[in-house]
């Protein structure tokens, strides 16, 4: 289980947000093992006053926070970001200077999915990689 916030200029992230989310959602799939059938992404288009960008950054700064259970290795989680920050700048034409991700990991037990705790979640899917 991953959630997905993309937050961006108004102006720079609506009119990407398919291609931003197929991007997203490929390396998700390739690189920490999310099934291709979960996508879970919310956009925040926001103007210039509610998204300042900061100093050395450009109009396209987006920022990408992954909430999701914890288990996935330091190498994983760096191999998703490495390869987010290729994707972007081939696919997107953002540069890794223009990109930020954080992940924040909780345990299964702190999520409510489908009615049950997400401890008690038969997955589809392995965690750990």
């Amino acid at each position: 289980m991953a959630q997905f916030k993309i937050y961006g200029r108004d102006a720079v992230l609506r009119p990407l947000r398919p291609r931003l989310s197929d991007t997203v959602h490929a390396a998700a799939v390739d690189v920490m093992g999310l099934p291709a059938t979960k996508r879970f992404h919310r956009f925040f288009p926001m103007s210039a006053e509610d998204f300042p960008t900061p100093e050395g950054r450009s109009e396209k700064y987006t920022v990408i926070e992954v909430l999701m259970f914890t288990g996935r290795s330091v190498a994983t989680k760096k191999a998703f970001y490495q390869r987010l920050y290729r994707d972007f700048a081939e696919h997107l034409s953002i540069e890794a200077i223009d990109l930020e991700i954080t992940i924040v990991e909780t345990p299964r037990h702190d999520w409510g999915i489908r009615g049950q705790a997400g401890d008690e979640l038969a997955l589809t899917y392995r965690v750990e990689h």
